[in-house]
């Protein structure tokens, strides 16, 4: 019979056994750094501001506001939409700015709901887009409960003339553009181009219209005339919203409505705007408003 040789075993079973508590070890680190790295994962997401969300937290809003803002400022800058779009490539420094309605009208809303502040200024250096988006942030404004005045920097024109009919008080520098009351189709017709480069358009669709406006296409005399139709209907719709906002005659407006923008002082002549000037003149409209005090901070959305 064979000796057992216990110095041996019992060798083996302490490394056994170091093996196994090792590997709790290691089990138990894993857990505590993972646990560790959550908490102070949300933590960090806790501590996040607009800035890295992309969004303002309410209530972190309401705190931040209560603490130094009794107005909000919001800009409308570039290509007017309805939604927010990403446009050109950044890499080569050619990304257009543009400016949604869902943005501006979130911050219309949010200043509404704000305690702390007591007006809105809207800021415009847009020569235009969404129709639909101009006449969202002007309904927008005009349901504001609180006093709401645009600033006109390099031009509000077309729907961003219209955005800017719903507030209270309009003011623009003797510089600015303002009005380009009027709506614009007009397209682009590649066919000769196509033909000059043996590209061969061939219709397939579920009705006569369904294609109308296809840059690779020459649009017909029925075509033309079912944009002309509703191309109308918008022109005449701008005209009354212009009108309306700003209690103006629509025969007055109809006179200005001939697609051009106007400089600020025929502007005012015109009725398009309340007064010449800038930020300043804002500031003055809202203390003679009793909506502020004084030179109060502005807190840009």
């Amino acid at each position: 019979m064979t000796k057992l040789n216990w110095k041996r075993i019992f060798i083996a079973l302490s490394v056994f056994f170091a093996v196994i508590a090792g590997l709790i070890f290691i089990s138990a680190s894993i857990i505590i750094i993972k646990y560790d790295a959550e908490n102070q994962l949300i933590s960090l997401f806790d501590e996040m501001d607009e800035d890295d969300y992309g969004y303002y937290d309410e209530e972190y809003v309401e705190e931040d506001y209560q603490d130094y803002c009794s107005v909000m400022g919001i800009m409308l800058n570039g290509e007017l939409t309805t939604y927010a779009m990403i446009t050109g490539d950044e890499s080569e420094e050619l990304v257009s700015i543009s400016t949604s309605a869902d943005d501006i009208l979130w911050a219309i809303n949010d200043a509404e709901k704000s305690s702390s502040v007591s007006a809105i200024i809207l800021e415009i250096s847009s020569y235009g887009g969404s129709a639909v988006a101009g006449e969202e942030i002007a309904n927008a404004l005009k349901k504001a409960t609180k006093p709401t005045v645009v600033v006109i920097r390099d031009g509000a024109a077309s729907s961003a003339y219209l955005a800017a009919t719903g507030a209270d008080y309009i003011i623009a520098s003797p510089l600015s553009d303002v009005g380009s009351i009027g709506i614009t189709a007009s397209h682009l017709n590649y066919t000769k181009q196509n033909e000059e480069q043996g590209i061969t358009y061939i219709e397939l669709n579920s009705g006569k219209f369904k294609d109308t406006g296809d840059p690779d296409k020459i649009i017909t005399e029925e075509e033309k005339a079912l944009w002309q139709r509703d191309i109308d209907i918008m022109y005449r719709y701008f005209i009354d919203q212009v009108a309306q906002n700003r209690g103006l005659e629509v025969d007055k407006v109809t006179q200005l409505a001939d697609g051009s923008t106007v400089l600020g002082q025929m502007a005012l002549d015109n009725g398009l705007i309340d007064t010449l000037g800038s930020h300043d003149e804002a500031i003055k409209y809202l203390i003679d408003k009793k909506a502020i005090t004084n030179e109060q901070d502005i807190c840009w959305y």
